[in-house]
């Protein structure tokens, strides 16, 4: 299977996250949001491994955008973990900005194929 730049940095950030998680879980006893975090943390490159399979264009950008908005989801979740000081600051940006970075990814991959699809 030939895997995007996409879809390996959101299995490298689905790993972090599942680390973090446990971690979370552990040290923290917080198992509420750790589960929200895990959910969408690691949806993202599932999402893109869906994406890879798609029988149509159309199908292709829609499993995109899911796993665009499961990294806008991501991020709330991370924010909201800092502002109630339950990660710091360093974990932070080590989840933040390779979701961000995959975010803006995504966002490009999206602009592009709904450009293709409305000109076929």
């Amino acid at each position: 299977m030939n895997k995007s730049i996409a879809y390996k940095k959101a299995f490298q950030l689905a790993s972090k996250v599942v680390l973090f998680c446990q971690t979370l879980k552990k040290e923290q006893k917080e198992f509420e949001l750790a589960n929200q975090l895990l959910k969408c943390g690691t949806s993202i490159g599932a999402n893109l491994a869906e994406a890879n399979g798609a029988i149509s264009k159309a199908d292709f950008s829609n499993k995109v955008s899911i796993a665009y908005k499961e990294t806008l989801e991501t991020k709330y979740w991370l924010e909201l973990l800092l502002e109630v000081k339950l990660i710091g600051k360093t974990d932070f940006d080590n989840l933040y900005l390779p979701t961000d970075e995959i975010a803006r990814i995504l966002f490009s991959i999206l602009k592009t194929s709904r450009i293709n699809i409305t000109n076929n």
